[in-house]
């Protein structure tokens, strides 16, 4: 299984959103994604910075998706 690339938070809001999640809400630089059947995550986006492995692990967690899965959304 090869690394996912690097990606800014933005960049993760665009491929969640191909799968159903939308914004909820934003509180600072926090954008909170929910999806119609439950599931939700925290995705921080700040200018010019990208999100780390161990944070982007947790999204992917959070939102029940595989690194395969998410690497077809990108």
């Amino acid at each position: 299984m090869s690394r996912l690339p690097s990606l800014t938070g933005s960049e993760v809001i665009k491929a969640l959103q191909k799968i159903g999640f939308s914004v909820a809400r934003v509180k600072g630089s926090h954008h909170i994604l929910l999806h119609p059947d439950g599931r939700s995550t925290v995705i921080p986006v700040h200018a010019g910075e990208n999100i780390g492995v161990g944070l982007l692990s947790q999204i992917l967690r959070d939102c029940q998706l595989t690194k395969d899965q998410f690497r077809s959304l990108l």
